[in-house]
């Protein structure tokens, strides 16, 4: 799983991919293939730009897709948003997708991994936020000694 979430495309896929999207748009009509084929290249981009240009093909194509279809454009939602650590987003696409086939082993397999991420960010966040109390508290006392000291003085 680790492999799918950090797999980053190749620069020349990209580029072929883009031009058989822009070749259909142009033309009037892209396929869900080409449209799903461009998504899948832009989330694996090292840009956050592209990953979130993939995630709107994605939402589109999901909005419309069958049953069957909506797994992977749901799975690599789950991907997308992920990667740009936009952990709960992921895990309401993932979760969706497991409401369907609470089986997917590889849904099951990538939801643990967005929990991990979350509850790790989380303590990162507390740990983040309690490191500005400490600092803010040592200031104030600072500043209360020194008070007392100019005070002492006088």
């Amino acid at each position: 799983m680790e492999a799918v979430l950090s797999d980053i495309v190749a620069p020349e896929d990209l580029m072929k991919f883009e031009r058989k999207y822009n070749s259909e748009l142009v033309k009037g009509a892209v396929s869900k293939e080409t449209k799903f084929e461009y998504a899948w290249c832009l989330i694996r981009s090292k840009y956050s730009a592209d990953i979130k240009k993939g995630i709107v093909l994605l939402e589109e194509l999901t909005q419309k897709a069958s049953k069957d279809d909506s797994r992977d454009f749901l799975f690599y939602l789950a991907v997308a948003n992920y990667r740009l650590k936009e952990y709960e987003k992921a895990l309401k696409s993932i979760r969706t997708l497991l409401r369907n086939e609470p089986g997917n082993k590889q849904a099951l397999e990538l939801e643990k991994l967005i929990d991990k991420a979350l509850k790790k960010d989380g303590l990162v966040g507390m740990a983040i936020v309690g490191g500005i109390g400490l600092g803010v508290a040592g200031l104030a006392g600072l500043i209360g000694l020194a008070v007392s000291k100019g005070a002492s003085k006088s």
